[in-house]
């Protein structure tokens, strides 16, 4: 049985944590954020379709037989080929998908439902909200006070780069700026665990570089568990500390990395430190 799930409130913060304290000035306590791990045991995903409902036959398998753990404060980067049901393997993680079979536990010590977020490959931001009311959102809905979500909102957008666009609405931003809006939503919410599909897929090659860097630095000192999901091998490496390889669809577990870099880590820099080619390599050959 699962422990916690990602409900609407969750869905809608698209929470990833960080910000400012209650008087807008620092960094909140990291007493949401720290200590959570998840246990995925056995997770298979079978999609019943119109034709299987009407033959009684099998639907499609998407997820076959997967398990693996996430420690407390591990990034766990899982790659594949398109189709392997990397994005289905992270919706069940987060609760927005049933597993045919199998479960997945997320605990963390002191908390009967430790906060879990979501970024998705879209920027799922409301579009008659301003980018600076969506961002408040998040943290409204973490029952804190408007002041201190303007604060943090505040805050947030302006170490994203954003702060020039706070009253601008969602279809006034470009794509890259909609995504940075998300990305600030969803760190406002301080989970315990973040759940990421592509989230810098949209972003141009500079601003994916500070962004990266941002959302390291908050996980490296905030302790934050990350299930993050990637096509950019590359991005996997600079990001993970272990790297999960699917295999085509039905996506099954068919090969595990540890990432040997150290830890305060570059995204971009990253790459030129010894062993990030032989293991990107690695990776890449097995996904073939």
């Amino acid at each position: 049985m699962r422990q916690t799930a990602l409900d609407a409130r969750d869905a809608v913060a698209g929470a990833v944590g960080q910000g400012v304290g209650a008087g807008g000035a620092g960094p909140l306590a990291s007493a949401h954020t720290r200590g959570a791990s998840i246990d995925v045991t056995g997770v298979t995903v079978q999609y019943a379709g119109a034709a299987a409902a009407v033959t009684r036959r099998a639907g499609t398998l998407a997820v076959d037989d997967i398990s693996f753990q996430v420690r407390p404060e591990e990034i766990v980067v899982i790659v594949g080929p398109s189709g392997c049901g990397k994005t289905t393997l992270l919706k069940v993680v987060g609760g927005l998908l049933r597993a045919s079979r199998g479960s997945v536990r997320i605990t963390q010590p002191g908390a009967a439902a430790p906060r879990v977020g979501f970024v998705f490959q879209s920027d799922a931001l409301l579009p008659w909200r301003t980018a600076g009311q969506n961002v408040e959102l998040a943290v409204r809905l973490a029952r804190e006070s408007p002041r201190v979500a303007a604060a943090r909102a505040a805050q947030l957008m302006q170490d994203l780069g954003l702060g020039d666009s706070r009253d601008k609405y969602p279809s006034q931003l470009s794509g890259g700026m909609r995504k940075r809006v998300a990305l600030a939503r969803a760190l406002a919410y301080e989970p315990a665990v973040f759940l990421m599909d592509e989230p810098f897929s949209a972003l141009d090659a500079n601003t994916r570089i500070h962004v990266g860097n941002f959302f390291l630095r908050i996980v490296e000192r905030f302790g934050q568990s990350v299930v993050f999901v990637t096509h950019d091998i590359d991005e996997a490496v600079a990001l993970g500390d272990r790297i999960l390889v699917l295999s085509r669809g039905p996506g099954r577990l068919i090969g595990t990395f540890d990432v040997a870099l150290p830890r305060p880590r570059d995204y971009y820099k990253s790459r030129f430190e010894d062993g990030f080619r032989e293991l990107q390599k690695r990776v890449f050959d097995l996904i073939g």
